[in-house]
């Protein structure tokens, strides 16, 4: 047998070289943040709810509310998703209609719209986090909310049809009935007075319903949500923009003023440097006798002052229905009185009594409306 000559030098290493180790992959770049749009019923809330999904995996890029230009909004923001905490009845639903027509975004609901899973759902949005009742939210909420976010971020949406399909065509006519409001301005007496009248109208009230109270700023959504738990109708803080809904109490926030533009929307609007009472029932009803006219009823309850006086004055002079609180039922008859001074008043009546003028009323003009087309 013949042995190969071994090589010079060579050792047993050289024969079997160690292999060459495999670079290590460098570790995937980090997901960039999400970009999240918040929108709510009020900045406060809206600032709460930036605080609570504070995370290194998401950026707040805007704070939004129903009022504001959604189309501006998403093309200035780019967000990858939308947080939205706002009574579904207070705009929240043509908030998401809106945005699920203009640019489809994976909406997230939380607080008052996920009371209603289903109808968010329906309108467009991917997915509900749950309510958050408590002044702040507990880890567990936040982590979850965090995570809603950011699974969201990633599904793919498509544009929602229902909003396109609810605007008018161009050169169309959305008013082709039109729009009835009953509008309740009250100061001094005036939320247990409020409560009364609320109270007496059927779950079926057909019109839009705006109140306007003298209240300290900070008072009013605790007033909003007294009120809803005392009557049958639906209560909610009024949102600048929104359309006035059928059967649905509007209430004036605290240190703006409220006016009804037409489109029956609502428009909130900072109040004048000589302006006493703040919001102003004046510029309510004014506004509602302008954009409403004859389709609308004016109510004037108890409180201290001349509020209301001249506006009332001015719906009826628009045809609208007008009704002042009588002296022994109120606590003040201030403002009922210097209505009826201005000849603004058709009826004056108890308190007992007025609920069941308001829906009388709203029921004979919905017929003369009926029987004019």
């Amino acid at each position: 047998m013949t042995l190969a000559p071994m090589t010079p030098g060579r050792s047993d290493e050289a024969a079997n070289p160690t292999p060459t180790p495999t670079p290590t992959p460098p570790p995937p770049a980090p997901r960039p943040p999400v970009r999240v749009s918040i929108a709510a019923g009020t900045r406060t809330r809206a600032e709460q709810l930036q605080r609570i999904i504070d995370h290194p995996g998401l950026d707040v890029v805007a704070l939004a509310r129903p009022g504001d230009d959604v189309d501006a909004m998403l093309l200035a923001t780019d967000p990858g998703a939308v947080l939205l905490d706002l009574d579904l009845d207070a705009g929240g639903l043509e908030f998401i209609e809106r945005v699920m027509s203009v640019r489809p975004l994976p909406i997230i609901v939380c607080g008052d719209a996920a009371e209603r899973p289903e109808v968010a759902l329906a309108a467009g949005a991917v997915d509900v986090a749950g309510a958050l009742d408590a002044p702040a939210a507990t880890p567990e909420y936040a982590a979850a909310l965090i995570r809603h976010l950011q699974v969201a971020s990633r599904v793919r949406v498509i544009s929602h049809p229902r909003a396109r399909l609810r605007r008018p065509a161009p050169g169309g006519n959305d008013n082709r009935r039109p729009h009835q409001v009953v509008v309740i301005g009250a100061s001094t007496g005036g939320p247990p007075a409020l409560a009364h009248v609320l109270g007496d109208l059927p779950r079926a009230f057909e019109a839009s319903i705006v109140v306007v109270q003298h209240m300290a700023d900070g008072f009013v959504e605790g007033l909003a949500r007294w009120l809803d738990e005392s009557c049958r109708l639906s209560v909610v803080v009024a949102v600048d923009g929104e359309r006035l809904r059928p059967g649905v109490v509007h209430v004036a926030p605290a240190g703006r003023n409220l006016t009804v533009v037409p489109g029956a929307r609502v428009s909130l609007t900072e109040p004048t440097s000589v302006q006493f009472n703040v919001p102003a029932v004046d510029v309510a009803f004014t506004s509602v006798a302008s954009s409403i006219g004859a389709s609308a009823v004016g109510v004037l309850l108890t409180g201290m002052g001349r509020d209301g006086a001249v506006g009332l004055r001015t719906l009826r002079s628009a045809g609208a229905l007008t009704i002042g609180q009588d002296e022994e039922s109120s606590v003040v008859w201030g403002m009922p009185a210097a209505a009826q001074e201005l000849d603004a008043v058709d009826l004056e009546l108890p308190l007992n009594q007025i609920g069941a003028a308001i829906v009388q009323g709203v029921r004979r003009r919905r017929l003369g409306s009926a029987a004019g087309r």
